[in-house]
């Protein structure tokens, strides 16, 4: 009687056994396939060192966009994965950074944002046919022929025709000191600012080279005044800048003091103070501008990071969108496709409201929308003028 239950309870045995091992597989199994379906990033950014403003800003926004896109069901119904890496701005950090993402298999890589940095690292990204987005302005990024590099402002080449223009039709510029800041991003601007007023009729009377971090700036400001040069253009990173502004007004200099986006910075209209007041510039992107949807993110990124963001946080929050978008013009979840699509991409704030303005790209990666002439009063940047597209004019 043993011997014919046997056979029976050792089936039942194997089939329970079966069913548990199955029912096991499919547990372990379902994180692996959702992690398979997410869209994995890495963000590779300067969050210590000289470029810490701004990269926290980039990081922020990236960060705040994301979080819209996953609960919104995120992009052809996968959600996206972010990595964040410290470039520490550092060139060779960075360029070992993007390997490692190179290594991760990412689908795309947002920065670094220092021109230096994103010149070094984007050869390996670009080997590996990632595309990806920086925030670097300097204009040799775009001008190397890489196809899976993607701006997220304006490169020197659009921002400083507009600028010299500026100086020279409104501020009345016949003569300028340049006071910028000796790395691959300061020297690429003070070449495509004294190329563009040369341009315009205008004469760089004072070529002042100054070195990243610098913390007195006395010595340039006394020789920019000493000049009497008619406009004084600066063109630092942030820290620097709002150093500079101080010590302009220290040595009480009256001249029209102008610059590139980051003179207006909201980080250095806070360091700056009072000293602040007065500066004017050329910026691609403001959370002051008379833009509803760019009012809306200030409140949301404000809500939720306790500050108000500067252009960098922008930069990071819309190059998500943009990403979005493209992928969708897609219909799949692919690099090489993705990149191609990018090359003459235009994306509409209407459909896309996250990108904020209208935006498009031209098939070198630089993109073209609307900017704007600010002035720092009361510490707070006041739009004066929007300036149209290129593509509009």
């Amino acid at each position: 009687m043993t011997a014919p239950m046997t056979a029976p309870m050792s089936t039942l045995y194997r089939r329970a056994l079966l069913a548990a091992c199955a029912g096991l597989t499919l547990t372990l199994a379902a994180p692996l396939t959702q992690a398979a379906e997410a869209i994995r990033i890495t963000s590779i950014q300067e969050l210590s060192g000289t470029g810490a403003t701004a990269g926290t800003n980039f990081k922020n926004g990236m960060d705040l966009a994301i979080k819209e896109i996953n609960a919104a069901g995120g992009v052809l119904g996968q959600k996206i994965d972010v990595t964040f890496a410290d470039t520490q701005s550092n060139p060779g950090v960075a360029k070992g950074l993007a390997q490692k993402a190179v290594d991760d298999d990412v689908f795309a890589v947002f920065g670094p944002g220092f021109s230096g940095s994103i010149l070094v690292s984007m050869s390996e990204t670009r080997r590996a046919k990632i595309p990806n987005f920086t925030g670097g302005e300097a204009a040799s990024v775009t001008l190397q022929g890489n196809p899976y590099v993607f701006r997220t402002s304006f490169g020197q080449q659009t921002s400083m025709p507009k600028a010299a223009r500026y100086m020279v039709q409104n501020l009345k510029a016949k003569t300028v000191a340049v006071i910028y800041v000796n790395n691959d991003f300061g020297k690429g601007g003070r070449d495509m600012i004294t190329k563009s007023l040369e341009v315009m009729g205008a004469k760089v009377v004072a070529d002042i080279s100054t070195d990243p971090g610098k913390l007195d700036f006395s010595a340039p400001v006394l020789q920019a005044k000493q000049s009497n040069a008619d406009v004084i253009f600066v063109y630092t990173n942030e820290e620097e800048a709002a150093r500079c502004l101080r010590e302009l007004k220290k040595q009480g200099v009256t001249k029209p003091i102008f610059g590139e986006t980051v003179l207006t910075g909201q980080k250095v209209i806070e360091l700056a103070g009072d000293a602040a007041n007065g500066a004017q510039a050329h910026i691609g992107l403001s959370v002051d501008a008379p833009v509803p949807t760019m009012r809306a993110f200030r409140a949301r990124f404000e809500k939720a990071f306790g500050y108000i963001p500067d252009h960098n946080g922008i930069k990071g929050y819309t190059s998500v969108y943009v990403m979005k978008a493209g992928i969708e013009k897609v219909g799949k979840v692919d690099r090489a496709a993705f990149a191609k699509a990018m090359q003459g991409l235009s994306v509409s704030a209407a459909k896309y409201p996250g990108v904020l303005m209208d935006v498009s790209y031209n098939d070198k990666g630089d993109l073209d929308r609307e900017s704007f002439i600010v002035e720092v009063r009361n510490g707070k940047q006041e739009v004066k003028e929007v300036l149209p597209a290129l593509s509009k004019k």
